[in-house]
């Protein structure tokens, strides 16, 4: 006897293929900062803690690429603000990197750790003598 597969089994594949689908759009919104489309799906449900296959995380995306105001939402909807990439680079150290100093602030005061991850956010500001930013860390 044959076995045929389900219309469930068929439908899970193009489920999949539409979760990964958003998935992206939403790793794209926070590199790109945009908070309405993150604030649209995270407020219906969508964890704000996602991470992509490289442990990125919505919030490493939106600090990296300087988007203070993505940050403080994704913060304020439950992103935690020490995961680590699969790096071990923390969000504020990708922030410190790039010399984003407005959203060094939100995550400092968010409570982020300046000494977690590899290299730490207070070793990338000592070590590219950004000072303003090592006076926020402090």
């Amino acid at each position: 006897m044959t076995d045929f597969p389900s219309a469930s089994q068929d439908a899970q594949p193009a489920a999949d293929q539409e979760a990964l689908k958003l998935a992206e759009r939403l790793f794209d919104a926070a590199r790109a900062g945009d908070t309405e489309l993150l604030r649209t799906y995270v407020s219906a449900g969508v964890p704000a803690t996602l991470t992509n296959a490289a442990g990125d995380s919505l919030l490493m995306l939106a600090a990296y690429h300087g988007h203070a105001e993505a940050t403080a939402l994704l913060i304020e909807q439950g992103a935690d603000v020490n995961t680590l990439n699969d790096r071990g680079q923390s969000p504020l150290a990708g922030a410190v990197f790039k010399g984003y100093t407005d959203v060094v602030r939100v995550l400092a005061a968010a409570g982020a750790d300046p000494d977690a991850g590899n290299p730490s956010a207070r070793a990338a500001a000592a070590y590219f003598q950004r000072t303003e930013l090592l006076d926020i860390l402090a």
